[in-house]
């Protein structure tokens, strides 16, 4: 019997150990990284483009459940949880359940 007869066991060890090499230098690295650094500093950015590149994504090109919204509904609960993120102690959580929020309602009506 090889890997290749079980496809799924496969895929989850080989997925398994990509991601853990990654995590594993993580561990190793972060400690000598100052918090201050330009390569920690990069890192932040790409992470926050990354980010904004699915929001945008999902707003210009949803799937599934999103897809039967307005744009505009998608583009007010993203302004409404941005606004609510930035009012309310730049809270991530309440950004997320205002947005969420606006949706559901959207939906509803």
């Amino acid at each position: 019997m090889t890997p290749f007869d079980q496809p799924y066991l496969y895929i989850l060890v080989a997925g398994a150990l990509v991601s853990d090499v990654w995590r594993w230098l993580g561990v190793i690295v972060a400690g000598r990284v100052r918090e201050d650094s330009e390569i920690l500093e990069w890192v932040r950015a790409v992470a926050g483009a990354l980010i904004a590149g699915v929001i945008a994504r999902l707003i210009l090109f949803p799937n599934g459940a999103l897809a039967e919204t307005e744009m505009w509904l998608r583009i007010l609960a993203v302004g409404v949880g941005f606004a609510g993120f930035l009012l309310i102690r730049r809270s991530v959580l309440a950004g997320v359940i205002l947005a969420e929020t606006v949706l559901l309602i959207g939906i509803g009506l």
